[in-house]
């Protein structure tokens, strides 16, 4: 099977902290740029963080210094901790998995940050 299943989010209060995980299945994680995206409804899908197979790192702005984004190539796996969360980063998380034009993507993992 081929998929990516997110883990990890939930509710916290603004200023709060959450760790989310990404598990792929059936790809050769190491050969791909895995990247977590955010939507809400009716809104369009926003670039969050990206790493790449040897661990290159990008964030969008509005995360930078807040969030860090990490992989386990061992595991299959890639992490967002998230902290200093504040009530805007309330969104559906997406995990992605690029290896040239093709993208994987997973089911969603609901984060709000609300008091």
């Amino acid at each position: 099977q081929v998929q990516l299943v997110e883990s990890g989010g939930g509710l916290v209060q603004p200023g709060g902290s959450l760790r989310l995980s990404c598990a792929a299945s059936g790809i050769s994680f190491n050969l791909y740029i895995m990247t977590w995206y955010r939507q809400g409804p009716g809104e369009q899908r926003e670039f969050v963080a990206s790493i790449s197979p040897d661990g290159a790192t990008n964030y969008a702005d509005s995360v930078k210094g807040r969030f860090t984004i990490s992989r386990d190539n061992a595991k299959n796996s890639m992490y967002l901790q998230m902290n200093s969360l504040k009530p805007e980063d309330t969104n559906i998380y997406y995990c992605n998995a690029q290896r040239q034009r093709y993208n994987i993507w997973g089911q969603g993992i609901q984060v709000t940050a609300s008091s």
